[in-house]
């Protein structure tokens, strides 16, 4: 008589619940989890923000993309449980990111990065325009970008400032401290405790360390040369972003040969993917999926500030805007929310306009 057959085990349905998978690169082991249809597709790697681990993405981000693409997440060395150690710049970061890439096979990847991520994204697609297929940049800027210096500062203020008042710092670092903003926070904080087995290490204190002095030198290098990163690129961000100035979102956008804005999110800020998670998701799919002959090279001017990494205010009066992929809730209308998230409505800034803010990053960026 032949043993009964056991059934397979479903494959899990949430970020939540996915295991963690590790892969030697160079000797050294890489922590990763993977979620979404495999196949021949081109995966989507994620890439994250300063301090974080695999347990801070937003599990409702990862399961919006992850509804139709292969979306890896992992730790680059040094962070959470990947073992060695973390370098000081931008470029050793992502030249870690592009072998751990490689570990897995993959002759093809396209990139989201998040803030630190977004920079280390930049790298790798000018460095491997054969590797990166298309970006998603997120709340993030270029080298240089006005406010990004400024990270170990007020990184350092609002961590204190959650100790003293028992918060997560998160909180002030990636939302509005409007009564909607930190109603969103309150929300993503609880989402990212779904998961009770197997959770990551955290960050040490060592490559926090080495993760702030490498934003550092990214914020201080001369403005970088946009214009060898040739893909198509997806440029999104809250309008009220502390930690790196939206402004840089929109430098990005206007600047990038082939980028692409989505408005930015109203009432949002660092945080403005996670806060407004279902519309992200959706646009950030349709980008993905989307021909090839949907994104154009586009002329854009070098900025206007050698050194700082701005774009000049007719520049960013003719920055691409994304269609969007969901139907927009029409400014001031209080009935109407916009999708993905409860905040009520507010007014989406318009390209040609620049707002100030102040950049920052529990232990995060």
């Amino acid at each position: 008589m032949s043993a009964p057959r056991s059934s397979p085990t479903p494959a899990p349905s949430s970020y939540k619940d996915v295991p963690t998978l590790s892969v030697s690169v160079r000797g050294v082991d890489f922590v990763y989890r993977q979620l979404g249809p495999e196949g021949d597709g081109v995966p989507l790697i994620m890439l994250h923000h300063l301090t974080a681990v695999l347990d801070d993405w937003d599990p409702r981000v990862i399961d919006g993309l992850a509804a139709r693409r292969r979306v890896i997440t992992f730790d680059n060395r040094g962070v959470g449980a990947s073992g060695g150690s973390t370098p000081d710049t931008i470029e050793a970061m992502a030249r870690d990111a592009v072998l751990f890439i490689r570990a897995l096979g993959f002759e093809q990847v396209d990139l989201l990065g998040l803030s630190l991520g977004g920079f280390i994204a930049q790298v790798i697609a000018a460095e491997e325009p054969q590797l990166v297929r298309r970006v998603i940049l997120a709340g993030t800027g270029p080298a240089g970008g006005p406010g990004i210096d400024k990270v170990t500062a007020l990184t350092l203020r609002d961590i204190l400032k959650g100790f003293l008042t028992r918060k997560d710092a998160k909180q002030f670092l990636f939302f509005t401290d409007t009564e909607h903003g930190r109603r969103e926070a309150r929300a993503f904080l609880e989402r990212l405790k779904e998961r009770t087995d197997h959770r990551d290490k955290a960050i040490s204190l060592r490559s926090f360390r080495a993760q702030l002095k490498a934003i550092h030198r990214w914020g201080l290098q001369p403005s970088a040369d946009l214009s060898r990163i040739r893909q198509p690129v997806l440029v999104a961000n809250g309008e009220s972003d502390r930690m790196v100035p939206s402004e840089n979102t929109l430098d990005l956008a206007a600047r990038l040969p082939r980028g692409k804005l989505v408005p930015l999110y109203p009432d949002a800020g660092h945080g403005g993917i996670f806060q407004f998670h279902e519309a992200f998701a959706a646009r950030a799919l349709a980008f993905l999926e989307a021909r090839p002959d949907a994104w154009p090279l586009m002329p854009h001017p070098p900025p206007s500030r050698p050194g700082r990494g701005r774009a000049s205010r007719a520049a960013l009066d003719q920055t691409p805007s994304c269609p969007p992929a969901v139907p927009a809730a029409p400014p001031r209308t209080p009935s109407t929310p916009h999708a993905g998230s409860t905040s009520p409505p507010g007014r989406t800034l318009p390209v040609s306009t620049r707002r100030d803010g102040n950049g920052s990053a529990q232990l995060y960026g």
